[in-house]
């Protein structure tokens, strides 16, 4: 399938920033959400975002000019009846991601392929819940989109090879690496990832260090860009915890026990950067 236009639902952080990526890459980009005001501010991130680009002399004024021009945006879910791919990047709500998916069954062709942004939710069930599900993928991009090279490929029990291959080449052309991952709770990055983060917490609660020492030995010695609690912060405690429980109760593996102080940070609502308070004061 020849991919020219892409549809993104979701004006947020994710969905601003897939629009951003794909347009730069030459993509059409229609980009929709609930309402005017989401829009307007996921243009104006966009814009931002290439400008600090354009200061920084990784992009040219004209590129900024020519992508922002490609992104079409929108409050009326029809305006995506034209595009080749259509990617779901609203909020990590299963039962607004049916909602959605149901509305683009009634509206989008046979022949659409659908991809969802999801970082927890099972392929295989969102799949299910269309009519399409062998053109029904997922793509798990990462914060911030224009700058991370990963995009996790997610491929569903009922994922047709076909619908793999063309997103696998979209992603390439959006100068991404794609690696291609099958159905599980945590994917691949966030299966190793979030358990790393409870075992810091771990290491923490016995005292084996300060978490100042704890985030410089990862970062020095595993040579980390940032440490794992500093990490966690960043993506919010209850994020960790809550994925932390997801896989204690699909594997019901004991490994995955969230740790006791990771609970009590998020109880006490510790939360991180966006709380102000966290494993460190912001």
């Amino acid at each position: 399938m020849n991919i020219q236009t892409i549809g993104v639902i979701g004006a947020g952080t994710m969905g601003n920033g897939i629009a951003q990526a794909c347009a730069v890459s030459g993509f059409d980009v229609v980009m929709v959400d609930i309402d005017l005001a989401a829009v307007q501010r996921g243009l104006a991130s966009v814009s931002a975002s290439l400008e600090r680009l354009v200061k920084k002399d990784k992009l040219s004024a004209e590129a900024k000019d020519a992508a922002l021009a490609r992104i079409h945006a929108s409050v009326d879910y029809a305006a995506l009846k034209d595009a080749q791919l259509v990617i779901e990047a609203a909020t990590e709500h299963e039962g607004l991601k049916r909602k959605i998916l149901a509305q683009l069954d009634e509206l989008l062709p046979a022949k659409t392929l659908v991809a969802t942004n999801t970082s927890s939710i099972s392929i295989t069930k969102l799949a299910a819940a269309t009519r399409r599900p062998d053109r029904f993928i997922g793509m798990h991009f990462f914060n911030p989109v224009p700058m991370m090279a990963l995009v996790e490929i997610i491929r569903g029990l009922q994922t047709s090879d076909a619908t793999h291959d063309a997103v696998h080449a979209m992603a390439v052309r959006l100068g991404k690496t794609p690696i291609t991952v099958k159905n599980a709770p945590g994917f691949v990055v966030n299966r190793i990832l979030i358990p790393m983060i409870n075992e810091a917490f771990f290491v923490l609660a016995e005292g084996l260090a300060t978490a100042e020492d704890i985030d410089a030995g990862m970062k020095l010695g595993c040579n980390q860009p940032i440490g794992p609690l500093a990490l966690a912060d960043m993506i919010g405690l209850d994020v960790c915890l809550a994925v932390m429980n997801v896989y204690v109760e699909a594997y019901a593996d004991s490994k995955y026990r969230p740790c006791p102080l990771l609970k009590e940070m998020v109880a006490a609502g510790w939360l991180g950067r966006k709380s102000g308070r966290g494993v460190y004061r912001y």
